[in-house]
């Protein structure tokens, strides 16, 4: 297998993403388990990576649909895919930093697409595997997601009405681990595709692949390893906000938020849907918060988050244009995009210093009273 460098620094780059979409999107699976001590934050983040890893070969039909469906293989190049993953990485640490699950995929989508689009021209996307795919899921899915919570919120107390409290408690957290190992499982066979889907269509771009080419089972092992090692690390300023920030989560809420979010995202998984874990699992979590009686939801932070979910796909297409115009320009592009990308993510990476988030005050959300002299701020 003849790879340029060029290629090879692609798939790096790729890699990297895949890096970034691990730490951003372990709320998703672990923050209501965090939240209500089902897990102690250390073991969660470290179950999640393994899951991620495993997850990462149940299923390639997400993968093919990125890497065959959503731009036109013979009209871009391999610059124009580089800058499409700048867009989506600055994306992913601006939103980390600021504590907001936002889409890890819909970043990757909007760079992908701007940096097409500016570079090879409209025609070079397809409109309507990204209506179809992308924009209606995007939708729909937190919708169900949240609806099926809720009813799962209603049955578990109505159903544990007499019960004791902390027989119940005991009950749901350990099913919580259960669920979240779910969850985990199923971010993996999505999330880790989309890079896997980004490194296959590199390698048809370069020519080293065939068109319709499905992922070798290297980039199979690679996209699940890098996902993995970010999920390690843990994305605690964004699990600290859904795990705290949109509700007070207690354990039967957080079982039926993780399980609601398995089904979908598991369903979509199998029909080829790249769905955007983060809302699915946000979706959940809010349906979650309003099936319980006197509950409250923080709709503050809801708002917050959707204007971020509803500013993910341009802000990421914009900032993959620019970066797919420049990149694909020579080498000399390439490199001044790459030193750019690297400065602002110190840049960001040194501000979130000042005020860390860790598995040590990640339950401590500043609205509360216990944390109203907590010097750590999302």
């Amino acid at each position: 297998m003849d790879l340029s460098f060029l290629v090879v620094v692609v798939i790096i780059t790729a890699l990297v993403f895949d890096f970034t979409n691990g730490f951003h999107d372990t709320a998703n699976a672990m923050a209501t388990s965090i939240a209500t001590g089902a897990l102690r934050p250390k073991v969660a983040v470290g179950l999640s990576a393994v899951l991620n890893l495993v997850g990462a070969f149940i299923s390639t039909e997400v993968a093919h649909t990125i890497s065959s469906g959503l731009v036109d293989d013979a009209k871009i190049t391999v610059p124009i895919i580089f800058g499409g993953l700048v867009g989506a990485i600055l994306w992913n640490l601006l939103t980390w930093y600021l504590g907001l699950p936002s889409s890890s995929s819909h970043a990757l989508f909007g760079g992908l697409i701007g940096a097409t689009w500016i570079a090879a021209g409209s025609g070079a996307v397809n409109f309507g595997t990204v209506v179809q795919k992308i924009i209606v899921p995007a939708v729909a899915a937190p919708i169900v997601a949240g609806v099926v919570a809720l009813l799962g919120t209603y049955l578990a107390y109505k159903i544990t009405a007499r019960a004791r409290k902390r027989s119940v408690d005991d009950g749901f957290r350990a099913g919580q681990i259960a669920s979240a190992s779910l969850v985990s499982l199923a971010h993996g066979t999505g999330d880790a595709q989309k890079t896997m889907g980004i490194i296959t269509l590199v390698l048809i771009t370069s020519g080293t692949l065939a068109q319709g080419s499905r992922p070798p089972l290297w980039v199979i092992f690679a996209a699940g390893m890098a996902i993995a090692f970010g999920t390690y690390l843990g994305g605690w300023r964004i699990i600290r906000t859904m795990g705290k920030g949109l509700t007070e989560i207690e354990s039967p809420q957080g079982f039926a938020a993780e399980t609601s979010s398995t089904a979908v995202l598991l369903a979509s998984s199998h029909l080829g849907f790249p769905l955007s874990t983060t809302q699915v699992c946000s979706g959940s979590i809010l349906g979650a918060g309003l099936g319980k009686r006197l509950a409250e939801v923080r709709w503050t932070v809801a708002g917050r988050m959707a204007l971020a979910w509803l500013f993910t796909l341009p802000a990421a297409a914009v900032v993959g244009a620019l970066s797919g115009r420049v990149a694909n320009s020579g080498n000399l592009g390439v490199a001044l995009i790459a030193v750019l990308a690297l400065l602002a993510g110190g840049g960001l990476y040194a501000a979130s210093r000042r005020k860390p988030v860790t598995s040590a005050n990640v339950n401590e959300y500043p609205s509360t009273p216990a944390a109203s002299s907590a010097t750590a701020s999302v």
